[in-house]
């Protein structure tokens, strides 16, 4: 993979992530996959009536990490996924920058998208990773899932 170590399928980091780069290792995975499904969560410049210009992300980070391992197999498990990635960045994310990347991968399209569905919702509401916006009036911790 032009001579480039292939990064773990599971990750939490602060730089930015490539999605070709991911979807490039999901399907090195294997030669059966028929279907991808991915999911790319931005940061907004504006929630709650509010501008914002950075939101903060932190993680509990063994224990974060853990848990999207945990999520992983139990994606591919549930589904039958032939492989599936997940990238959650921590740190200062400026607003229209990535913030978190899901693949799965499947023989066909509708595993795939019920899965990278179902892992999207399920990080939200497992994985211990909080995020504070910062506006213009201040900061604030972000409680809600939507």
């Amino acid at each position: 993979m032009n001579g480039r170590t292939t990064k773990a399928e599971v990750r939490i980091q602060q730089e930015d992530f490539s999605q070709d780069e991911e979807i490039s290792a999901l399907r090195a995975s294997s030669k059966r996959m028929g279907g991808i499904a991915t999911f790319i969560g931005c940061a907004r410049d504006f929630s709650e009536g509010r501008s914002v210009a950075k939101i903060s992300f932190d993680a509990y980070g063994s224990m974060a990490e853990a848990e999207m391992k945990k999520l992983r197999a139990e994606a591919i498990a549930r589904f039958t996924l032939l492989d599936a990635r997940i990238v959650h960045r921590v740190g200062v994310v400026g607003a229209g920058e990535q913030i978190v990347f899901i693949a799965a991968g499947a023989e066909h399209r509708a595993p795939a998208l019920q899965a990278c569905h179902w892992l999207i919702d399920e990080l939200k509401l497992r994985v211990p990773i909080w995020k504070k916006e910062i506006t213009p009036e201040g900061e604030s911790w972000v409680t809600s899932h939507p």
